[in-house]
């Protein structure tokens, strides 16, 4: 397994990581996720440190909580072998302070999450969306308490835009507060919008991605196929209206190259996505998730290997999109001499520069 550097924490992190969000089961959204039990949590765990993943990402929100306790206690015992990442701010409670990130919510948010992970501390706690009623400084302040006292040892953001993370560094240089080291943001063949301003600011600022849905809310798992209906086991059926969206021809036209890739390396659609992940920058660890046994294997294959160029490049072209204003500009190369892309530019299909004049 390899490791890389989470941002300049000088903390190194498996490049797969496993994602709880299958643990419990509770709701309309994680149940269709999976209902994942501490027996079946345990030997998932097992495969993972076997395999050298040690970081296990979960959330307050995961199934009201229980993912967290089921991930607590199947690590039970082995707490010095495993790396702890879990999110706070979303709404945890029906009262009006069980939401965001003020002083008074992120501190009993933690102290929760302590609680259920059977711990004394986060080795990784990311605020899961930014918290426009709450000034910065305070949110930074706080989360500067929690290290000070011993309760997280890194923190990091999730699903911020471009101007939330990059004000809340600077208030973390300005008093002296932890930065963030992570960013965990939505990436994949067919939510490629990291890349257009957040990956820039990313290197610019020594913030690591930690990649959730790699593949593409389960529309790159290799069953969903031009003309066909969703498969009858696809979560798909119960969680499409909260996936990021997606064009459909956009959709195909990347299964179709991922397919010709399959047949080409031996390799799945899946392994071959996440594999695409691996190699773009700034991307510390790609969260994986499984149902099962068997998935979670399939999933761990993805690395041990690498796409070739010419085969990252089919992929780019084929997934590529024309960023909106004034993005655009910086990635066709307009401003290159100045400001080279963090990738390098795919060319266009005609069928994404049609969709570039549809919108203009």
């Amino acid at each position: 397994m390899e490791y890389r550097f989470l941002g300049t924490s000088g903390f190194r992190v498996p490049v797969l990581g496993f994602g709880t969000g299958t643990f419990g089961g509770k709701g309309p959204l994680f149940s269709a996720w999976g209902a994942t039990h501490v027996k079946e949590a345990r030997r998932l765990v097992d495969i993972c440190l076997d395999a050298g993943v040690n970081l296990f990402d979960s959330a307050d929100v995961y199934s009201d909580g229980e993912s967290e306790r089921i991930l607590g206690a199947a690590i039970e015992g082995r707490r010095d072998k495993v790396i702890i990442s879990t999110k706070v701010t979303l709404r945890s409670g029906e009262g009006p302070n069980d939401v965001g990130a003020s002083r008074h919510h992120l501190i009993r948010a933690v102290d929760g999450a302590l609680e259920r992970l059977g711990t004394d501390y986060i080795d990784l706690l990311q605020l899961h969306h930014f918290d426009a009623r709450t000034a910065v400084e305070s949110v930074m302040s706080t989360l500067d308490d929690l290290v000070r006292a011993g309760k997280v040892r890194c923190a990091g953001a999730s699903n911020y835009s471009g101007w939330q993370l990059m004000k809340s560094l600077s208030v973390a240089d300005r008093h002296g507060y932890p930065r963030f080291v992570a960013h965990q943001v939505y990436y994949s063949l067919i939510g490629r919008d990291y890349e257009w301003e957040l990956m820039p600011l990313a290197l610019d600022q020594g913030v690591s991605a930690v990649v959730w849905s790699p593949l593409g809310w389960g529309r790159l798992t290799g069953r969903i196929r031009r003309g066909n209906p969703f498969p009858a086991r696809s979560r798909l059926h119960e969680t499409a209206r909260f996936a990021p969206p997606v064009e459909d021809e956009r959709l195909y036209r990347v299964v179709d190259v991922l397919d010709e890739i399959a047949a080409e390396t031996g390799r799945s659609v899946p392994q071959i996505a996440i594999n695409w992940l691996l190699q773009r920058p700034t991307v510390a660890t790609v969260l994986i998730g499984a149902r099962d046994e068997e998935q979670l294997r399939q999933n761990l294959g993805a690395v041990g290997w690498n796409l070739s160029a010419e085969q990252v490049a089919r992929l780019d072209a084929a997934s590529s999109v024309t960023p909106p204003y004034p993005y655009y500009a910086y990635w066709n190369g307009q401003f290159a001499e100045r400001n080279p892309p963090p990738v390098p530019v795919a060319p266009q299909s005609n069928a994404v520069e049609t969709d570039r004049q549809a919108s203009s």
